[in-house]
């Protein structure tokens, strides 16, 4: 990391220079509110609440679904047909983030909860009521249905650590978003048994169930901090639409999301193409995210120390040659390396990417509305980035190719490594680092 934090000091500082010489009033005012930002009420970084809302917040697989999907209940349907299901669901997760963000930060935190957790319940239920072969009654359910509740859950979850830690915030965050990973794992072995022992319906009652049970303990111990006036003031829309660093950052987090999530969603199936036996196969979602648990975990453990920046930098550029590592893999052991290698360094994007938001925002009381444009600008690549790869898939014979949808995944990925790289030395750039310097 040394040689790395020598050359982005060096390009910072010939960008101070020439951004000395030409001040704007959007980088006055947004100056203003870093200072503002810092003597804000104390966050006490752990204590009871902040850490049973850390659990709360950590309470999704669809690539167990899309396997089922391709072989049996949707056997009709194209590869990538079948993924416009799971990514609409991603979708409908991120785009309405503008509008969730803009009431967290206007005090609707447990409506939004209680309204989430009310429809991903029931969109659950609903999707076990859905018939075979019946496209559109999956795709309302799921990609719908759960998609909304979803967005009601996920971004409130996150931002809601905002309040609780700073200096610990990137661990927080680490084992709140690893919840998701632990769910990837229990999530499709239980619902392969029940599928064993009864049938995919009754699997999705169950998970139904228990997610009915989690969230109701989620909304009975998350809770928000209450915050000074001057902290809660309507976030600046105009400063926020001209911070460069921000803006850079996001349009290098689209560029990830249309390839990151490729194996995620098609890896289950690529085993078997290569020969893997399906009873074995299937347990490629679950390796994928053991190694995504501990990437979750320690590249945030050390952001805390030397920024999220620097620990997210590395770990993209490491997750874009993984991907182009797919090429390589022609047995059971190959999946397995490949499942746990891409798990860690993709993980650490998805619990890294809260924490370098809030990061650039200028105050607490603008972290939900940041978060919340970042992610509906973010959710249209994972709409469409996985049925771009479906379709690369596919042949005029209907057999699958996948050099396409690898070379797609990784291109992207190295893109928006390089973006993030620029977006850090624009931070550096506007001053903003403060104490830590280039630990950013």
């Amino acid at each position: 990391m040394t040689d790395t934090s020598r050359s982005f000091n060096g390009a910072s500082s010939s960008l101070d220079q020439s951004f000395d010489r030409e001040k704007t009033p959007e980088h006055a005012q947004q100056k203003q509110a870093v200072q503002h930002s810092n003597e804000s009420y104390p966050i006490l970084d752990g204590g009871k609440d902040a850490w049973l809302t850390v659990s709360g917040t950590y309470i999704s697989a669809f690539g167990v679904y899309q396997d089922y999907y391709t072989r049996s209940f949707l056997s009709q349907e194209t590869p990538s047909n079948i993924s416009w299901i799971g990514s609409f669901q991603l979708f409908m997760q991120y785009a309405p983030g503008i509008l969730v963000g803009r009431a967290f930060d206007a005090g609707y935190f447990r409506h939004m909860i209680a309204l989430g957790s009310i429809l991903q319940v029931l969109s659950m239920f609903m999707l076990s009521l859905a018939r075979e072969h019946q496209y559109y009654q999956v795709f309302l359910a799921q990609g719908v249905g759960m998609g909304i509740g979803q967005s009601l859950l996920f971004l409130p979850s996150l931002t809601i650590i905002g309040h609780h830690f700073k200096c610990r915030r990137a661990l927080a965050t680490g084992i709140a978003v690893s919840g998701a990973s632990v769910g990837g794992i229990v999530w499709p072995i239980l619902l392969n048994k029940m599928n064993e022992r009864t049938s995919f319906s009754n699997g999705i009652r169950a998970t139904a169930a228990l997610t009915g049970v989690m969230l109701i303990f989620a909304n009975c111990v998350m809770k928000t901090r209450p915050q000074q006036k001057y902290i809660t003031r309507k976030p600046n829309i105009r400063i926020i639409l001209h911070d460069l660093a921000y803006l850079v950052s996001i349009a290098s987090a689209f560029c990830i999301n249309l390839g990151l999530f490729f194996p995620y969603f098609y890896l289950q199936l690529y085993a078997v193409d290569i020969g893997i036996t399906s009873g074995v196969a299937f347990y490629s979602v679950a390796i994928l995210n053991v190694g995504s648990i501990l990437g979750r975990l320690l590249p945030n453990f050390f952001a805390d120390k030397f920024g999220a920046y620097n620990m997210l930098l590395p770990c993209l550029f490491i997750t874009s040659g993984l991907a182009f590592a797919m090429f390589g893999i022609s047995n059971l052991a190959g999946v397995i390396i490949f499942g746990l290698l891409y798990g860690f360094w993709s993980g650490s994007y998805v619990s890294l990417i809260p924490s370098l938001l809030a990061q650039l925002s200028t105050c607490t009381g603008e972290q939900g509305t940041r978060m919340g444009i970042a992610f509906s600008i973010v959710g249209t690549s994972l709409l469409v980035g996985t049925p771009i790869e479906g379709a690369l898939l596919q042949t005029s014979d209907g057999r699958l190719v996948w050099y396409k949808s690898i070379i797609f995944c990784g291109v992207m990925v190295l893109c928006g490594s390089v973006g993030m790289t620029i977006s850090r030395a624009l931070f550096l750039a506007q001053g903003r680092a403060g104490e830590r310097g280039w630990r950013v």
